[in-house]
């Protein structure tokens, strides 16, 4: 496809985007009913043909090319599980085992586009209002854990933040947005009626036409159910974003990978600040917790002492949490090493003890860290 061709495609592609973002309705768009202003497309892409496929999705989306027919034949492990699965321990989230998309253009596309809309959103903060986020799956990669093949999904989540703020990603296969999908229709079935969702597949699971069907009626998924405020802070999507990120950072950390378990820490804390955390504080706690630690073991005092004071501000006069008085140990120690004030910190650990609501000395963050159970 010629270079014209691509942007002329990308443009389309993020104009049509940005204007799902954006609040209200334009004067010039038609409106049939309220379902069809709502969700203006269907997410199961039917009537798409391969040729607008390709130009829509064109500097956008890379995937890995399809396999020889034969590989057709195999059957998506994603597609025929009827049952719910667990949520991955991050297999996958790594890339390790997957099988890269060689093409570089597509690469370059896919992060273009993410830094417009992120241009976007700064541009447009002063003089608009955004009533949701913006979801892109910029690459989708083949698996081959044998006997299990699959396709992971990377998703960048694009929303308001600081300037210099990059999307978070993460990565997710077909059972997790099915997984997701289910348990919201089980829970809200009136919401969920109108929001469409691409159906299984027992061949051709890895073509480039399927993927990219696929991709493009994941982020419109997603985008539905931002647009409906019951849905949009469910549990249950709040897990979709967050809980494999969390249970790998813990894993990581109490392996003692630590640079590798702070990337994943940083982005659950970036995915809730943008989600909002309607359920309370403890798994914001708990992600302060976990960047506190690795930066702590990377020799990162600054970072970690500043983690520990956002942590005091949520829990606030929470006198009972299981989480004060280690975060409380740890500013005071890492005020002391970094030469700051400590004595606030101090007094109220000690009265503390003193009350008996906590041991002296009180367990680490890395001990609580490690006894979480994440579910």
């Amino acid at each position: 496809m010629h270079r014209g061709t691509q942007e002329g495609a990308m443009a389309s592609r993020l104009l049509h985007r940005l204007r799902h973002a954006l609040a209200g309705d334009g004067p010039g768009e038609a409106a049939a009913t309220p379902e069809a202003e709502q969700f203006p497309e269907s997410s199961e892409l039917e009537d798409d043909d391969a040729e607008g496929l390709s130009s829509r999705l064109s500097g956008t989306l890379s995937f890995t090319s399809a396999e020889d027919d034969e590989d057709d034949e195999d059957e998506d492990e994603d597609d025929a599980e009827a049952g719910p699965d667990p949520l991955p321990l991050g297999d996958g989230t790594s890339g390790e085992d997957a099988e890269r998309s060689p093409p570089p253009d597509g690469q370059r596309g896919s992060q273009l586009l993410a830094r417009q809309l992120q241009d976007f959103w700064k541009k447009s903060r002063n003089t608009l209002t955004p009533q949701r986020l913006l979801f892109e799956v910029t690459s989708a990669n083949v698996v081959k854990d044998p006997p299990s093949k699959y396709v992971l999904y990377t998703l960048a989540v694009i929303g308001p933040g600081p300037p210099d703020c990059q999307p978070a990603q993460i990565s997710r296969r077909y059972s997790d947005f099915e997984r997701l999908h289910r348990n919201l229709q089980r829970q809200f079935r009136g919401p969920m009626a109108a929001i469409s969702f691409p159906r299984k597949r027992l061949r051709r699971n890895f073509t480039a036409e399927t993927i990219a069907r696929r991709s493009r009626a994941f982020e419109q998924f997603l985008g539905h159910l931002q647009a409906v405020p019951e849905l949009r802070h469910a549990p249950d999507l709040q897990d979709f974003f967050v809980l494999p990120e969390l249970r790998r950072a813990q894993s990581l950390t109490c392996t003692g990978l630590y640079r590798e378990a702070l990337a994943l820490w940083a982005t659950a804390w970036q995915l809730q600040a943008q989600l909002g955390t309607p359920s309370g504080p403890d798994r914001p706690l708990l992600t302060l917790a976990g960047l506190a630690v690795c930066h702590q073991e990377l020799e990162d005092p600054g970072e970690a002492r500043a983690c520990c004071e956002k942590a005091l501000q949520l829990l606030g006069d929470k006198s009972l949490h299981p989480l004060l008085a280690p975060f409380l140990e740890a500013h005071v120690r890492l005020s002391w090493r970094l030469g700051l004030d400590k004595r606030q910190s101090e007094a109220r650990l000690q009265a503390l003890q003193e009350a008996g609501l906590t041991p002296t000395p009180p367990p680490s963050l890395k001990e609580l860290l490690i006894k979480e159970v994440l579910d």
